[in-house]
């Protein structure tokens, strides 16, 4: 009986202990992206030589805009160069050598989304680099019933999927990689 009982206790302390080690990191593109127009943004479009097509546009909810002669043009996704590429092609049956130029007035669309066990849940505007760190301490911190090393980032790009995160990793010595946030990551704090 001893020797299965100490059997039976080696097995079951490498089952504890397999299930104390944590997964690996998750390698996170923090590389900076091109500025994406987005919905409700705000866009200053100049036509040169052409005052009556220059204008200033919002971004519709449905991430088109409204242009005289050409009418509705998709500018949501989009980067402002490519955007005024696109004018610009549309705007050549009816101009000379158009030249458009895009630039964005006011950003709107970008936003992160906080939610679960953390102070203050809600979307928060995203300006310039915000790291996972920040947009907690943006939402007041956690709570007291937080997991705090159950994270999950969210990123709806296509590419990103889920992304989990140990906040005890991003706070340690050995500096785990803080995940910088991108328009319409939602960050969920179990």
């Amino acid at each position: 009986m001893g020797k299965t009982s100490a059997g039976f206790w080696t097995v079951l302390g490498v089952m504890l202990l397999g299930g104390c080690a944590h997964q690996p990191a998750v390698k996170v593109d923090n590389s900076e992206q091109p500025y994406r127009i987005g919905r409700e943004d705000v866009l200053d479009i100049a036509v040169w030589r052409d005052a009556e097509l220059s204008r200033t546009i919002p971004v519709r909810p449905d991430g088109f805009i409204s242009m005289p002669m050409v009418g509705e043009v998709q500018a949501a996704g989009k980067t402002p160069t490519e955007l005024a590429e696109s004018l610009k092609q549309s705007f050549q049956s009816y101009v000379q050598e158009p030249r458009v130029t895009v630039i964005v007035r006011e950003v709107n669309s970008s936003r992160v989304f906080v939610t679960g066990e953390v102070t203050h849940p809600g979307a928060y505007p995203l300006r310039g680099r915000v790291s996972l760190i920040q947009a907690i301490a943006l939402a007041g911190g956690f709570t007291d019933f937080a997991n705090s090393d159950g994270i999950v980032v969210i990123r709806s790009d296509g590419n990103g999927g889920q992304i989990p995160v140990r906040y005890s990793d991003l706070i340690s010595p050995d500096g785990g990689q803080d995940v910088i946030l991108r328009p319409g990551d939602t960050i969920v704090v179990p």
